[in-house]
């Protein structure tokens, strides 16, 4: 799952524009970035403008204050003339051995219910053995038709109609709310991010840019949104939980999200309860 760093770290502008853009996105006011990082407003208005030159601190600090992600971050300091701090490791590097192992044991401890690990671009690089049960049931293929063809990605097979969109009982309500969620995270991860490509790919699905447009939040709302899938005479209630590796030194492991399914209903616990 390793992906390339050289991409994702090159930067397309100096580090005062890239400042500056960040900090318009988070909402931030020079005066109040120099109040946070004890940085004078006349300085970060030299940083910006490319009279000052940053140290590699202050470049770190400042990044850190504005939630810059980690490969952002290393792009921020590639423009200031310096170094990349933080690493992209395999999940096989020895350092990561503890986290891979992790991992693994809390896909196998969601079971009887389904958990998958996603990328960035939320590509399904892992998941656990009742995933490709309720996938191959909903689809009618063999699990490892659909998860062992190449990267799956768990938002587009959902909303594609040659996925699982036939499934959704609440079609237009998912793809609604997966919208808003690939809206924010592109918002938080910045231009050019996975997350900004996910929701172009997504907003060109048949329909969804419809669905987008038309959402109606109503005044009395339910605790989190529930997927309710329908085969058959089988209907089956889902929501989620997601997880993320707390304090993250690697860009890998800050772009991770383990997403746990659980039933929203006794019928649906029941079934999972059966199905091998």
């Amino acid at each position: 799952m390793k992906t390339n760093t050289a991409n994702r770290t090159t930067p397309t502008a100096g580090f005062g524009p890239m400042l500056r853009e960040w900090r318009h996105a988070r909402g931030t006011s020079q005066l109040d970035l120099s109040l946070t990082c004890g940085v004078s407003q006349r300085h970060l208005s030299f940083l910006e403008s490319g009279r000052s030159r940053p140290s590699r601190d202050t470049v770190l600090h400042l990044a850190a204050a504005l939630n810059v992600p980690l490969h952002q971050q290393n792009a921020m300091l590639l423009s200031a003339g310096f170094a990349p701090v933080y690493a992209e490791r395999a999940f096989d590097a020895p350092d990561m051995r503890p986290i891979d192992r992790a991992i693994e044991h809390l896909l196998k401890q969601q079971e009887p219910y389904p958990a998958l690990v996603v990328d960035e671009a939320h590509n399904i690089i892992r998941a656990n053995a009742r995933l490709g049960s309720l996938l191959g049931f909903l689809s009618g293929l063999a699990p490892e038709a659909l998860l062992g063809q190449g990267p799956v990605n768990a938002i587009e097979i959902v909303l594609r109609p040659d996925g699982l969109r036939p499934a959704v009982e609440n079609w237009s309500e998912v793809a609604a709310w997966s919208v808003l969620r690939l809206r924010a995270e592109a918002m938080a991860d910045g231009p050019g991010s996975a997350a900004a490509g996910l929701l172009d790919a997504v907003l060109k699905l048949p329909d969804v840019a419809a669905i987008d447009r038309t959402l109606h939040l109503e005044q009395h709302l339910p605790p989190t949104l529930v997927i309710r899938f329908v085969r058959g005479e089988t209907r089956l209630c889902l929501f989620s939980i997601i997880a993320t590796v707390g304090t993250p030194l690697d860009v890998s492991l800050q772009n991770l999200r383990l997403e746990l399914f659980f039933p929203a209903d006794e019928q649906t616990a029941e079934w999972f309860a059966k199905v091998n």
